[in-house]
């Protein structure tokens, strides 16, 4: 297999707004003619919009936009303006009077990076659904729901790390996989093949990394009130030809690429989600396109941790590793 861009899979367009003193940002994917979409949520804390479009039991069998946004639950109303957008632009289901676009959301928690009351609204989902579509404008770092993205927050805000948005994709034959990740966790986060820590929770004097993972250990006290500011969101794209039943189970073994590169994962309070879209027919086996899910979801997570720049006082592994 060779690697391409994210942006080499043809039939979704990626568009990214961000409010670079606030901290926050979006990115959208849109598919002017639908996109078949699944969805799993294994983090306890999800912020969400019309998710349940996507279980397979729902009517509806594509979806135009998914939306990538930071601003916790106050930043769902960005996709507002990505509906507003498509349908000045006639994407969207056909009902007689008017296309409405369908379009989902999930948020990660960005809030306590820089200006706690600028969230992503209407008007940074409508640019970001203009950007895909007329000047698709995709980038790693600290870009889109990227911005204000961090990891390592079991100490607090004092002791994390700077990440960001990162994606990765390969392509065998006519088959292209790829994924995109918004970096946001509470653990600590691990280079899948080697297993060495890359980013995370910092000592005091944030000279190098510790783990999430034993600090929590050391006390079996119940934490009422535990920092919950956290959530990473994912998504698989793909032009293999899968339905919505099939895509939800390749977004649920897409996982194993957050347990691999996350430690800990899917707790109480991150909101971790991916998205597994197909925008191709290109006959491949289900299986096979969810282990190589698996794989460029971690993937993608590495570009996340290393396309950072340090800001708002947080460090990125670059800076970090240039220290030592």
């Amino acid at each position: 297999m060779k690697e391409i861009q994210i942006t080499d899979i043809e039939n979704i367009k990626i568009g990214q707004v961000e409010n670079v003193e606030a901290g926050t940002g979006c990115t959208v994917f849109i598919c002017e003619e639908g996109m078949r979409a699944g969805l799993d949520v294994r983090g306890g804390g999800p912020a969400s919009r019309d998710s349940q479009l996507l279980n397979p039991l729902m009517a509806a069998q594509v979806v135009h936009g998914i939306l990538l946004s930071g601003g916790s639950a106050f930043g769902l109303g960005a996709a507002n303006g990505v509906m507003q957008y498509l349908e000045e632009n006639d994407i969207g289901f056909d009902v007689g009077v008017t296309k409405v676009p369908l379009v989902v959301q999930s948020d990660l928690f960005d809030l306590t990076v820089a200006d706690t009351y600028v969230r992503p609204d209407a008007q940074m989902g409508y640019e970001a659904a203009r950007l895909a579509l007329e000047d698709p404008n995709y980038l790693d770092g600290n870009y889109g729901a990227g911005c204000g993205a961090t990891v390592g927050k079991i100490g607090g805000m004092e002791t994390c790390m700077k990440t960001g948005i990162g994606s990765y994709a390969l392509q065998a034959g006519d088959f292209k996989i790829g994924a995109v990740v918004a970096l946001n966790a509470l653990g600590d986060v691990f280079d899948w093949k080697t297993g060495e820590q890359i980013a995370g929770l910092l000592n005091e004097d944030r000279s190098e990394l510790r783990s999430t993972s034993e600090v929590m250990k050391s006390s079996l006290d119940v934490v009422e009130n535990r920092f919950v500011g956290n959530t990473t969101l994912g998504i698989v794209i793909t032009n293999g030809r899968f339905e919505k039943a099939q895509l939800c189970k390749i977004a649920g073994m897409a996982h194993d690429g957050y347990a691999r590169s996350i430690r800990p994962v899917h707790t109480s309070v991150d909101g971790d989600s991916i998205y597994a879209v197909s925008v191709g027919d290109v006959a491949v086996d289900q299986d096979v396109a969810g282990i190589l899910a698996a794989e460029v979801i971690s993937e993608a997570i590495n570009r996340a941790v290393y396309s950072a720049d340090s800001a708002y006082g947080y460090i990125s592994a670059t800076e970090l590793e240039g220290r030592i």
